[in-house]
């Protein structure tokens, strides 16, 4: 009988990513994995798992914990926010409302990618959302206004991710049920390393532009200061929705549960206030936020009942202190996760990736005195860095569905934006108080 942690952590790996090669559902396949494992050691499990008499007892009862959260609820309601902003109107008011005041900018309209995926992943929390919206709206009125289509197709693939970032996040709230961390403390802590890398992009579009004169026309658009004012009537909506839900959370108003629900009243508001919302947009939005939300939840509850296996097993307690008995630096330890995560995002999307490897690497980081809040949103970049990775890069088949360009092309343009990420990654593990700093001052 094989009994040794290590060796068991091997098998379960090696059979959870066979199954999901063998292009089974991914919740299926974590299910799968956590039985397989079971009954394969079942030897290993101590007395407490007595009380079950078959493993069915222990998957329905971790079913019923891991989706029996109210933190969760936030999930559909920030999905349904974004299914009724895409389908409405608001998504093009917003690109309309943004060009006015950044065509005198060196770059242009090139910075409309970045400040909308940056205001539209406010209020969506979904990256696939975000990049389909605004990819959409951008990439074709760039190219036949002369900027350059490689430029337009990188910024959109780094500033796409900013979803996952940039608070509501979709990420961010499964992160913080299954690590049991404050889900209002992870969206403030993303505010500031979201900012700081959208603003890295813009200075990237600003810096390229002054040395190829060919990525922006020589002729740029003139905006008269009525225009601008105008533009205003289309940005508000989308600036009072974001003020509202980070405000009623940083505010201590409102949990994000409930900030979700009134971003979902808001999205309505809005759309009926443009004329854009109707019986079929609402009808197609519900569909969808169901079919996302069933898929998201079906995953968190595989991740779950696997984890537990993982637990009773002993195999997170092993892998903790076999890493730990290394003697590996902190810094160091983090390094190796990190370019363990960018591996992973070449085969798994991002959903997979944290529901998958929090319950053995969380322990690890822990104990080498990370903070989980931190490393939460460590884990969102390496997400984001799954989303543009190829040959699984979720935004990359957007873009690529989008521009129609081959995916060698894409890849060319998005790798320096995917650089950018790796820098802000190691700024915000050098100077963890970027991380740190709103989050502290909320306690305040």
């Amino acid at each position: 009988m094989i009994s040794d942690p290590l060796v068991l952590s091997v098998i379960i790996l090696v059979v959870m990513f066979s199954l999901l090669l063998s292009s089974i559902w991914i919740g299926i396949s974590l299910i799968l994995t956590g039985i397989i494992g079971m009954l394969l050691f079942e030897h290993n499990l101590p007395p407490v798992i007595s009380i079950y008499d078959k493993i069915g007892d222990l998957l329905a009862a971790s079913l019923y914990d891991a989706l029996n959260s109210w933190s969760l609820a936030a999930l559909p309601m920030f999905i349904l926010m974004g299914e009724i902003l895409y389908k409405s109107s608001i998504s093009t008011r917003l690109l309309n409302g943004l060009k006015p005041w950044l065509s005198y900018i060196p770059g242009g309209l090139l910075h409309v990618n970045v400040a909308a995926c940056s205001l539209f992943a406010a209020v969506s929390g979904s990256s696939a959302a975000t990049t389909a919206t605004v990819g959409k709206i951008t990439l074709d009125e760039l190219k036949k206004r002369g900027y350059s289509k490689s430029i337009a197709m990188g910024s959109l693939a780094g500033a796409g991710t900013l979803g996952f970032l940039i608070p509501p996040s979709l990420i961010m709230i499964i992160y913080g049920v299954l690590a049991d961390t404050s889900i209002g403390k992870l969206f403030i802590a993303g505010i500031l390393p979201g900012l700081m890398l959208a603003t890295f992009y813009s200075i990237y579009i600003m810096v390229i532009s002054k040395i190829d004169k060919s990525v922006e026309p020589e002729i740029k658009e003139n905006f008269t200061l009525k225009q601008k004012i105008d533009s205003i009537k289309d940005l508000a909506p989308i600036l009072s929705l974001i003020t509202v839900i980070l405000g009623s959370i940083y505010g201590g108003i409102a949990t994000p549960t409930e900030a979700a629900a009134l971003g979902v009243l808001g999205s309505i508001i809005l759309a009926i206030y443009f004329k854009s919302f109707n019986f079929e947009v609402f009808k197609n939005a519900i569909l969808n936020t169901i079919k996302t939300s069933s898929m998201i939840s079906f995953i968190i509850a595989g991740a779950v009942f696997l984890s537990q296996v993982i637990g009773f097993l002993g195999i997170a307690r092993a892998m903790s202190e076999f890493i730990t008995g290394l003697g590996l630096s902190p810094l160091v330890l983090i390094l190796l996760i990190g370019l363990m995560y960018i591996v992973l995002g070449m085969i798994l999307e991002g959903v997979s990736i944290v529901v998958m490897t929090l319950p053995i690497v969380l322990p690890i980081v822990v104990l080498a005195g990370f903070d989980p809040l931190w490393f939460g949103v460590f884990l969102v970049f390496m997400v984001e860095m799954a989303q543009i990775t190829p040959p699984v890069g979720f935004s990359l088949f957007v873009i690529q569905s989008i521009s129609k360009e081959k995916i060698e092309v894409i890849l060319k343009a998005t790798f320096p934006f995917f650089v950018m990420m790796i820098v802000t990654v190691a700024l915000i593990t050098f100077f963890p108080e970027i991380v740190h700093y709103l989050p502290n001052q909320m306690i305040k």
